[in-house]
């Protein structure tokens, strides 16, 4: 009985590698970045693929051998013999040297170069090489605080979004983001690769997607009390969807000017999802913020948030903030 006990156990722990691989078609799955749906996510993936694939023939060669040889010369078993006279073979020298320049130069030009320029976040040719027959870009100014995110229309009245993010499919939408606090990484696994977004700093980023639906982004950095919380939805809709999206939230009559933004900025944790939305933001916020970093703008985390976030939380839903 025991050990009919112990085949039964050792049976299903053979099946257990291919939960992993099941576990990607999950909803939400440790595993997005194996289901790309953005063309410079799927970009990454195939380079990384690349990359492992010639590293893991390399190795897995070397140790099938490495076995083959333990095996065919074991001491005793009269599988092969063993001559101490040999010393040299311009063909293993051939096969040994040649293999690794080869996957190498292959290795540094396919990924490290070739894949660094189509995928680069500041300027990714996957993307801007189709960029005049696909129409014109939307730019977003994206904004981290602790511990949420204001996203910036430019380009349609100044309006914005915060933790939720809505862009258009089969178009191209470059990021400029920074952060009033702490260095945090923007980060949506299907569809754009992880970037810093850092406090007095601007960096970049874009993305583009064929494929409507909705992703979760994520807060890829430890920044806080709050990180757990400091997610947002990307909705990729069609074009006419987005306009007319865009065109309600214009009407909002909700609008931030800087002393609003001050007030948005402080610590706060989104527990509840809420994603307001501004009919117009001050022209410059997002320049303005840089500046206001650079010379020593804090907005302070109260200390007992950490040491009592339950009775914080209450204080902070009698707020009512959003």
């Amino acid at each position: 009985m025991l050990h009919k006990m112990k085949y039964i156990r050792w049976r299903y722990w053979m099946f257990a590698p291919l939960l992993l691989l099941l576990n990607g078609c999950a909803k939400h799955s440790a595993w997005w970045i194996f289901d790309p749906k953005g063309i410079g996510a799927h970009a990454s993936f195939i380079y990384m693929m690349v990359d492992v694939g010639v590293m893991l023939s390399i190795v897995g060669i070397t140790a099938i051998l490495i076995v083959w040889f333990m095996w065919r010369y074991q001491k005793g078993k009269n599988r092969g013999a063993y001559d101490g006279k040999w010393e040299h073979s311009n063909k293993l020298e051939l096969a040994f040297w040649g293999i690794p320049i080869v996957a190498v130069a292959f290795l540094s030009w396919a990924v490290a170069v070739h894949g660094s320029f189509a995928v680069n976040p500041y300027n990714p040719t996957v993307i801007t090489k189709h960029m005049k027959s696909k129409g014109d870009p939307i730019d977003i100014d994206v904004i981290a605080t602790d511990w949420q995110w204001l996203f910036i229309y430019p380009q349609f009245h100044n309006m914005a979004i915060a933790n939720e993010l809505v862009v258009p499919a089969h178009t191209p939408v470059f990021f400029k983001l920074t952060s009033t606090a702490v260095t945090t990484d923007f980060f949506v696994p299907q569809l754009v690769g992880m970037i810093d977004v850092m406090p007095g700093m601007r960096t970049k980023d874009a993305l583009e997607s064929d494929h409507l639906g909705t992703y979760q982004g994520i807060a890829a950095d430890y920044c806080g009390a709050g990180m757990s919380w400091m997610l947002f939805k990307t909705h990729v809709v069609s074009m006419a969807d987005f306009q007319k999206w865009a065109k309600g939230v214009e009407s909002s009559p909700h609008t931030m000017d800087y002393a609003q933004f001050n007030r948005f900025a402080k610590p706060y944790i989104n527990v509840h999802n809420k994603t307001p939305v501004y009919g117009h933001v001050e022209k410059g916020l997002f320049n303005h913020l840089l500046l206001e970093v650079m010379n020593g703008k804090k907005w302070p985390l109260p200390m007992f948030m950490t040491e009592n976030m339950f009775h914080y939380l209450k204080l902070q839903a009698a707020e009512h903030r959003a």
